[in-house]
């Protein structure tokens, strides 16, 4: 997680059964998938939500999760 950006927007989104985390940098960006993210995607254990170490990962760094 090379040159995390220390702001930004984490939303979960629901995919068929799962939630599957979405980020943006900000407002003005369209959501995407976390794996669009290679600096910050993180691998998950298995049977989590897909995305939810890079969720806990840029918690830390000051990331804001907004509610969907």
């Amino acid at each position: 997680m090379a040159n995390i950006q220390t702001n930004g927007q984490m939303l979960w989104k629901l995919e068929g059964d799962d939630r599957v985390l979405h980020l943006r940098h900000n407002d003005s960006e369209p959501w995407c998938y976390y794996e669009e993210f290679p600096q910050y995607a993180l691998p998950d254990p298995e049977g989590f939500s897909k995305g939810i170490t890079t969720f806990m990962a840029l918690l830390k760094q000051g990331w804001t999760a907004t509610k969907s």
